[in-house]
């Protein structure tokens, strides 16, 4: 049985990111098995751009951590953040001053 509703399935992810009112898009979802990363997104594209990588270890079923990049700037590089919840990702984006969309976001307007 597929859990649908859990922090490691992109859908779930993307959907609980844009209802908290942060523009994000999906990057890249077909690693291999071999892979470690399951999928990459972006939050905030043309302004602040951090990047977050969901990563499972198949050894210790639902073991996941996040990996969230923007070159160094409001985070450091190759932060790891291990958590289930969504509301700690979406704290750590907010005080690290991530933004949520508004009129003026560029990105809409293009």
């Amino acid at each position: 049985m597929i859990i649908k509703n859990k922090i490691s399935t992109l859908g779930y992810f993307l959907k609980r990111m844009r209802d908290s009112g942060f523009i994000t898009i999906k990057l890249y979802d077909k690693y291999s098995f071999q892979d470690p990363r399951k999928w990459s997104v972006m939050v905030d594209p043309g302004n602040r751009s951090v990047t977050i990588t969901c990563y499972e270890n198949r050894e210790f079923k639902g073991d996941i951590i996040f990996e969230i990049n923007d070159g160094g700037r409001l985070f450091p590089k190759n932060y790891n953040l291990k958590t289930n919840s969504m509301e700690i990702i979406i704290t750590n984006l907010l005080e690290r001053g991530v933004s949520q969309k508004t009129e003026d976001n560029d990105f809409l307007k293009k």
